[in-house]
């Protein structure tokens, strides 16, 4: 099969190493240094530095040379230039399969990256949205892995899956997009807690109750919107809640341990040098769980410290003095 991968980062360009093994591969990227400097050192020396790219992997920086005959386009840009790259797809005669990997809601829309492909691409486009605990070093080093692969039309996500899946990338397939994506959102803003929680070294036990109470916060509002609570108990929700929440390799774990030292937020994200979802992805869903009455004190907590200045220190103080409470509140009877 030829795939298209659309977006160089790290988890793009780790994909298409890993899918190389067993696919004709194209790696697009819109800046044409970085693309100049791939071709000719053969790897992406930005993000995943001294790992080789196969064969089978091209690079270019012309979207319609990415596009040209593909049977799969895998679209690895962050949600804030997701909306852009799909109206460029958009404009094809063929309607070409597409895969989404990015996470979060889009700013001021607060939509989910399934309902901007909704604004964005002709219903003819079939479409599917990949995600589940993967560090892109690990994947693109050939470490075993697994994700789930959502699409409201099952069939196609059955046939994708099988395509992609390898010894090395275990992929399953789900019909629950809502629940993939809510998942792989509200994980990284928890991921944030989880860092300000391990950068005060409140300990392991913290961290667990954290991590509990945030897949509860996770389902309360994946079920309000309509996903379903065994989908956010799986790879995409607590799996990658788990890794990121817990792996050092996590930029949202990062920003947290940062924040737990007084760390100007702008020197962290400017040190850090990635983009780390959570950050951007807390102020969308403070918006989304006021209006929709869901409770998610964590999250909230989170974006306190992220945009009204509250110390962390102050924020895990202000958790630990909540009033207890039914352990599922606010689950659907």
């Amino acid at each position: 099969m030829k795939i298209s991968v659309l977006g160089a980062g790290a988890w793009g360009t780790a994909l298409a190493i890993s899918l190389a093994s067993r696919h004709q591969i194209i790696l697009w990227a819109r800046d044409v240094q970085q693309v100049s400097a791939m071709q000719s050192c053969r790897s992406n020396q930005r993000y995943l530095p001294e790992l080789p790219f196969p064969q089978s992997l091209q690079v270019t920086a012309e979207l319609d040379v990415a596009l040209a005959d593909a049977a799969l386009l895998i679209i690895a840009v962050p949600v804030s230039s997701f909306r852009g790259v799909l109206q460029g797809i958009a404009s094809m005669a063929v309607a070409t399969p597409v895969v989404w990997l990015c996470k979060g809601f889009e700013e001021q829309t607060s939509q989910l990256p399934h309902q901007i492909v909704a604004d964005t691409l002709p219903a003819s486009f079939l479409r599917a949205v990949l995600s589940g605990p993967s560090f892109a070093q690990e994947v693109a080093r050939g470490l075993p892995t697994a994700l789930t692969l959502a699409s409201g039309n099952i069939e196609f996500a059955q046939s994708i899956s099988q395509a992609l899946h390898h010894s090395r990338l275990r992929i399953y397939s789900s019909d629950d997009v809502v629940g993939v994506e809510v998942g792989g959102a509200i994980k990284n803003v928890l991921a944030i807690a989880a860092g300000i929680s391990d950068g005060l070294h409140m300990g392991y036990n913290a961290r667990a109750a954290l991590l509990t109470r945030g897949l509860a916060e996770m389902t309360r509002l994946g079920l309000q919107l309509g996903g379903k609570a065994e989908t956010l108990g799986g790879l995409s929700g607590a799996g990658d809640l788990i890794l990121t929440c817990t792996g050092d390799l996590s930029r949202n774990r990062q920003v947290g341990m940062l924040l737990a030292q007084k760390r100007e937020l702008a020197d962290i994200l400017n040190e850090l040098g990635h983009v780390a979802e959570g950050v951007y992805t807390a102020r969308e869903v403070h918006r989304f769980a006021q209006r929709a009455g869901v409770d998610m004190p964590i999250c909230e907590a989170v974006y306190r410290v992220l945009y009204e200045q509250m110390p962390a220190d102050k924020a895990a103080e202000s958790l630990l003095s909540r009033q207890p409470s039914n352990e599922f509140y606010q689950y659907p009877k």
